[in-house]
């Protein structure tokens, strides 16, 4: 295992209550490019370390990052702040395929904080949107104050076709109430050439696929990203262990007729 090399915070932007985004310059030069669905293992030094997505960056020596405090390690993570040094070991696991898109339509569907490890596919699209049909951005939060990105929801507006829902709305909103899988009929897309890329709660992705498929694409069509339990990032602790694959190892990101019969079994 390779030891963690130093990056400090260039920029901390305060996403939600619970929620940060971080922009890392290495110290001693950058890690290899990553790409987009890939993630790193982020140490915050003498507490541990964690897996996180990709958000930004990743091939021009900046790495971003957005993550929830939710445990010890993020929560120390969240608490740093631009001159402070964090931890960063990778790249890890498989990409989005965007080279499976180009000529197809396209529909992102994102769950809460599963918009971050969307986000570099998002603007990889963005940036070549000619080699692209129709883009449809899906959005499902908890409430208002929980979206993610507002500033690029906007910008993305002007080139796709971004729709979002809120499970609770907040007074002011007048948009979409509901749960992410309500949008699905509205998203601008042929389903006989359409790739479509998924992340967010395992159950949101379940329910949001069946209704892709139900739509007409191929399950060989949808992509999804898997991070449930991933703790070491080299498959030696077996904690993400879904049947016979080891997320960290194999993935995150499956086409989801690979895993679609892994998730149907509750035992695993």
């Amino acid at each position: 295992m390779t030891a963690p090399v130093p990056y400090r915070v260039a920029d901390r932007r305060v996403e939600t209550a619970d929620t940060v985004t971080l922009e890392l310059v290495g110290e001693n030069g950058p890690l290899p490019a990553f790409r987009p669905g890939q993630f790193a293992m982020l140490t915050a030094y003498g507490i541990g370390e964690v897996p996180i997505s990709l958000s930004g960056g990743g091939s021009d020596g900046r790495l971003v990052h957005t993550l929830r405090s939710v445990g010890a390690v993020t929560a120390a993570l969240h608490a740093t702040g631009p001159g402070q040094v964090v931890g960063v070991r990778g790249p890890f696991g498989t990409t989005w395929d965007v080279d499976a898109a180009r000529g197809n339509d396209v529909v992102i569907v994102a769950g809460g904080i599963g918009l971050a490890p969307l986000r570099p596919m998002v603007e990889a699209v963005m940036a070549s949107r000619a080699d692209f049909g129709r883009v449809s951005v899906l959005i499902g939060a908890r409430t208002p104050a929980d979206l993610l990105y507002p500033a690029d929801l906007r910008r993305w507006e002007r080139r796709a076709d971004v729709r979002v829902i809120v499970d609770r709305p907040a007074d002011g909103w007048t948009g979409n109430v509901g749960l992410v899988t309500a949008l699905i009929p509205q998203a601008e897309a042929d389903p006989a050439a359409a790739v479509a890329f998924l992340c967010g709660p395992e159950v949101m992705m379940r329910f949001v696929a069946e209704a892709l498929i139900r739509r007409g694409l191929g399950a060989h069509d949808i992509h999804v990203s898997l991070e449930r339990d991933m703790r070491c990032g080299a498959a030696w602790c077996g904690h993400c262990q879904l049947g016979p694959l080891l997320l960290c190892r194999d993935g995150p990101v499956f086409r989801y007729d690979t895993v679609e019969p892994l998730l149907r079994v509750r035992e695993l």
